[in-house]
């Protein structure tokens, strides 16, 4: 029923604690708690939630946590209620021993942010240690003419109980010689003392024993005892005396081991064994007989154990002086202990946010360390610094933490990992110091677009390529990592004429690797651009473009193509030249283009056959036929030339035309058409039955034609005439002519267009016709600049020999005359 109400009264002083604590809270950093040791696991210590302020919902997201100090975790917390309850057993006497107060701590760390809040547990002693005595049997000699009110001390009670729960009481059994008076040392702690009220005569009583009780002052008390023999010695007139009572030294702690700590001095006036002095620890503890060592003879205290400043700082020894006769004296030795510099700092590391974003404003927590040193005064004071330079700085939280934060902007790109060394310096002499590293890493923020080595790319394809081909590959690199550095490639929306690039080339997303989609014709399209963009995978993307110029490279996939002369399946084009043709006579002109460009474009001409190879000749760069000597009689009036035109691509694609020259004696001769020179030895005979058929029809066509060639000349004169008037461009349309002329001079291309009248017979149906010249209206006299105006050249070079102009009348009449010349012939 008392340990209840002892509970209760503890459970009362905790709540108060709690209020003052709470009254406190805007002054002071550490919160602050206090306990009974002993207490049963899972006991309530307090709210840290409410005492700070904080939601009870958040603790779990913010992931919060205790940890006490040292490897025992002795609390526990609920991150539901925000309650912080026993976790293992708390024995003070094993934790503190003597100390007052009694300290433990733990640290409140949050994160989401980073805070963190230091507490302290006082934990307050209860009375579960009963007093001890260190011996049984106290054993006391004293002289038989010891007179009263001499006193004796008694070895203390050990009670590893604290405050109240100390020995607080001594008790002796009821005797006639002796009474007990209990005194308090510089410490608090009690002791006793045999007091002698009536002197002992030995020839009655030469022994007493008494029981010695010492009585704490728990709630109920706890007690101990021990039994006191006192010996009745014989006559023995002088004690022993110290040269001092009290002895006062100071030794440093770690002194080596025999050092000497004091020399106590006792002597006695009595002679002989009365006077020889013995020295011996009286009522001293065990801890100063592990430390302390006396010798019996000469009282010199020497060190044999281990001077730890940090355990106990002062130490009180009793010193006895007994003579040879039993008579004792007392002194005291108190012995100060020096503190020197032998404990390095110690770092802990609390809490540390690894990865941290390279986004992450200066300023923002890394992570929270706690420097301490078990040394006392300068020697216990610590500085920290950061090895080095890094873009981290240190900042004092309050005593002994520091806070490791950011100084500047980060940048994974360039450092992706931070080992951050800590050193701790104490400030003593010489200073002793420790250190810690710290790896930060530092997670990727999407802040880099992917970027191409150029910004424009040239690729070249041959035409007639095959669908799906490789013809390229872009490479476009992002620094960020991962995800962010995951690019996929695209092209944006563009034409080429009405058609959508995206017909013609395709990207693939995740390697670059650029396709074509269909076959390309050069002479279709020879050139063509579009963007490609890449784009990381980051929230939000970045992305940057790049331009692609496609060049298609042409190949020499087109024959030669001839305009003139004309090609038809039924019937073959002829020339007509005069036999007064001399040499270099220009007879026609091969006109030949090629759809291809360049090399493969260049076209050159041969004759392969003819009937006679000595009179004609063609000039191999512009394909005109010309008389290699002058005409002669006999020359066969028929000449077939076989033409081939090739062009200068690898491999050379060629064309062969077959072309007919009448040789005739002037341009009055009509047009004859003839299949084969071979074929038409076998039609002579029918010859005299054609002749005299045409005769009589062209007689007839004669009178007809005189009229509707004077009509129709008129009429094609006078709209030639206001056509020239009021030109002004070239004289023909060349909008559906080929471009790719073969040019006359031989430089590639024709830079002007010809156009040929056609005559054709009355059978006419074989699509065959004649280039005779060039058809040009009548103008006024030439000038020179206006033609220059228009785009004609004064001095351009016709097919055929150019003719004296005429009267429609006259050139009507010689022309059919001519026709019907050579029929009759």
């Amino acid at each position: 029923m008392a340990h209840k109400m002892a509970n209760s009264t503890l459970q009362r002083q905790v709540v108060a604690l709690l209020i003052f604590l709470c009254m406190r809270d805007a002054v002071c950093e550490t919160l602050q708690y206090s306990i009974s040791e002993e207490m049963e696991i899972g006991s309530f210590v307090g709210n840290i939630a409410n005492d700070l302020g904080l939601d009870n919902r958040k603790l779990g997201i913010r992931k919060a946590r205790i940890t006490s100090e040292g490897s025992a975790q002795y609390f526990q917390l609920n991150i539901h209620s925000g309650d912080v309850v026993i976790e293992e057993r708390i024995d003070r006497e094993i934790l503190c021993g003597q100390i007052v107060p009694c300290l433990l701590y733990f640290e409140f760390r949050l994160k989401n942010p980073v805070h963190f809040y230091r507490a302290e547990v006082q934990i307050q002693d209860i009375n579960d240690n009963p007093p001890i005595f260190l011996k049984k049997r106290l054993v006391l000699k004293i002289h038989e003419l010891s007179q009263p009110r001499t006193p004796f001390i008694l070895e203390s009670a050990q009670d590893s109980d604290i405050g109240v729960n100390n020995v607080q009481n001594y008790t002796i059994s009821p005797n006639e010689h002796f009474r007990l008076d209990v005194h308090s040392r510089i410490d608090g702690s009690k002791y006793a003392e045999l007091v002698l009220e009536k002197q002992l005569d030995r020839e009655e009583q030469h022994e007493l024993n008494l029981l010695l009780t010492a009585v704490d002052g728990g709630l109920p008390p706890k007690s101990g005892t021990t039994e006191i023999k006192i010996l009745v010695l014989d006559a023995n007139d002088n004690f022993p005396q110290f040269s001092q009572l009290v002895y006062k030294v100071e030794l440093k702690e770690n002194s080596a081991q025999n050092s000497l700590v004091c020399e106590v001095t006792a002597t006695d006036k009595d002679l002989g064994s009365y006077g020889e002095i013995t020295y011996s620890f009286n009522q001293v503890s065990e801890k100063v007989t592990e430390l302390f060592k006396l010798n019996q003879s000469t009282g010199e205290i020497t060190v044999q154990g281990s001077i730890d400043f940090e355990e106990t700082r002062m130490h009180e020894i009793d010193i006895q002086a007994t003579d040879g006769g039993g008579l004792s004296a007392h002194s005291k030795v108190i012995v100060e202990i020096l503190d020197i510099n032998d404990n390095s700092p110690e770092l802990i590391i609390t809490s540390v946010v690894s990865p941290i974003p390279e986004d992450s404003l200066p300023g923002t927590v890394v992570a929270v360390l706690n420097a301490k040193d078990r040394d006392s005064k300068e020697n216990g004071k610590t500085i920290c610094s950061i090895e080095g330079i890094t873009p981290f700085s240190l900042k004092s939280s309050f005593k002994n933490y520091y806070s490791l934060v950011t100084e500047i902007p980060l940048d994974r790109e360039k450092v992706s990992e931070y080992n951050i060394t800590i050193i701790a310096m104490d400030c003593g002499s010489p200073s002793l110091t420790s250190q810690e590293t710290v790896r930060v890493q530092v997670s990727d923020v999407n802040d880099n677009p992917p970027l191409f080595s150029q910004n424009s790319y040239t690729i070249y394809v041959n035409e007639n390529n095959n669908p799906s081909l490789l013809v390229g590959t872009l490479n476009a690199v992002d620094i960020d990592y991962e995800q962010n550095a995951k690019i996929t490639y695209s092209l944006l929306p563009d034409e080429v004429g009405e058609i959508s690039v995206a017909s013609y080339v395709s990207i693939n997303p995740a390697n670059g690797n650029m396709y074509a989609l269909q076959s390309l014709d050069y002479e279709k399209i020879r050139d063509f651009r579009t963007v490609v963009r890449a784009t990381d995978g980051g929230s939000p993307s970045l992305s940057s473009n790049a331009t692609l110029q496609f060049q298609i490279i042409d190949e020499n996939d087109n024959p030669p193509i001839i305009l003139y002369p004309v090609q038809d399946g039924a019937s073959l084009s002829s020339d007509l030249v005069p036999r007064s043709a001399l040499a270099d006579y220009l007879v026609t002109k091969v006109v030949a283009v090629d759809g291809d460009s360049g090399q493969n474009a260049w076209l050159s001409y041969q004759l392969q056959k003819s009937t006679d190879p000595s009179l004609f000749n063609i000039v191999e760069h512009n394909g005109e036929i010309r008389t290699s000597r002058p005409i002669t009689e006999r020359d066969n009036m028929k000449q077939k030339l076989v033409i081939v035109v090739r062009d200068h691509g690898k491999p050379s694609f060629s064309t062969t035309t077959i072309l007919n020259v009448l040789l005739v004696d002037g341009f009055s001769e009509p047009y004859l058409q003839f299949s084969d020179l071979h074929s038409e030895e076998g039609k002579d005979s029918k010859l005299t039955v054609y002749l005299v058929i045409a005769l009589v029809f062209i007689s007839f066509i004669f009178l007809v034609s005189m009229v509707v060639f004077i009509v129709f000349k008129i009429i094609k004169t006078r709209r030639s005439q206001e056509k020239y008037a009021s030109a002004t461009g070239n004289f023909y349309d060349d909008s559906n002519m080929p471009k790719n002329l073969i040019d006359v001079n031989g430089t590639g291309t024709l830079s002007q267009s010809y156009r040929y009248e056609v005559c054709l017979t009355t059978e006419s149906g074989g699509s065959e016709f004649k280039f005779l010249r060039p058809l040009l209206p009548n103008f006024p006299p030439r000038n020179e600049t206006v033609e220059a105006n228009l785009g004609i050249n004064p001095h351009s070079q016709t097919l055929c020999n150019p003719v004296d102009q005429e009267d429609p009348i006259t050139e009507v009449s010689r022309r059919l005359f001519a026709v019907t010349l050579n029929f009759l012939t």
